[in-house]
């Protein structure tokens, strides 16, 4: 009895020294990336004098409104805003339209060659955008498309091989025996697709819903090459022309950084149970 107590006690004693190192891991990592965020914050909060001190300062000495009001002010935000919001909410709208019609397809139907065609959907993940650049600006200043909000919207619509295989991966663990009844009962293919692959995929379309979000809200690349006129920037085009303009000015230039972050924040926090549970199931397969 003796021994077998001893051993109890170093095996809880083990698992209690596991969970400590596991959670020290987590609030270093935690730690990491926070710093940069808190950073951020404390600089938009400082006056020119406090944020040319050397060193990192978390906090901020007082609370300084001024470098907001300024950054407003100064920086054309509401058109910004109107534009980022009108690129992001299409191309997040086309990008699950389209991605989610061509993962039911590879997961649902069959046809000859499916697998190869997923394949090769797949290995334009490899691919970098840099190398299609060229040949698809010189495509779309062809349309007439250049210095339009076109370019940065149209290619969403013709689905993200990132997002189709999301959602293939997630439509595969969604019972057969649904789309068998269903058919039963003279259901159509896109039926079957919108009423009852759809309703049952709510954490994989958030998960995407949120990928979609943070790229084309965060999207400096594709703005600075096919975007020229003031009036038609976005807020990520926006922070590079302010820090062109008023690059000495870290307070401003932080509090701008912060409201256009917030956006970012809040949805991703709002959808945060569903996004953990989307990337979770993707990986499982019936």
């Amino acid at each position: 009895m003796g021994l077998l107590r001893r051993a109890e006690r170093a095996l809880s004693i083990r698992k209690v020294l596991k969970i400590i190192f596991i959670y020290a891991l987590i609030f270093i990592g935690v730690a990491l990336f926070s710093v940069p965020l808190l950073w951020m914050v404390s600089m938009s909060f400082s006056t020119p004098e406090q944020a040319a001190r050397p060193g990192i300062h978390l906090l901020p000495p007082e609370i300084n409104w001024f470098n907001y009001n300024y950054a407003t002010a100064m920086m054309p935000f509401g058109l910004c805003a109107v534009n980022t919001i009108k690129v992001t909410a299409l191309a997040l709208v086309g990008g699950l339209l389209s991605s989610s019609l061509v993962a039911f397809a590879f997961a649902r139907l069959r046809a000859p060659g499916k697998n190869f065609l997923f394949t090769l959907v797949l290995a334009t993940i490899m691919l970098p955008s840099m190398v299609t650049m060229i040949p698809t600006f010189i495509i779309f200043k062809s349309f007439g498309w250049y210095d339009t909000l076109l370019p940065l919207i149209v290619p969403a619509w013709f689905g993200n091989a990132l997002y189709i295989f999301l959602m293939r991966q997630f439509f595969l663990t969604i019972p057969t025996d649904l789309e068998d009844a269903a058919r039963i009962d003279g259901c159509s293919t896109l039926r079957i697709y919108w009423q009852i692959i759809m309703p049952l995929s709510k954490p994989v379309l958030v998960t995407v819903a949120v990928f979609s979000f943070v790229a084309h809200w965060n999207d400096f690349l594709t703005p600075l090459v096919y975007l020229n006129s003031p009036e038609k920037r976005t807020l990520a085009l926006g922070l590079a022309t302010f820090t062109d303009l008023w690059g000495e000015d870290v307070g401003s230039l932080m509090a701008a950084a912060t409201v256009v972050l917030l956006p970012v924040l809040v949805i991703f926090f709002l959808a945060q149970r569903y996004f953990v549970q989307g990337v979770v199931t993707t990986g499982l397969k019936q």
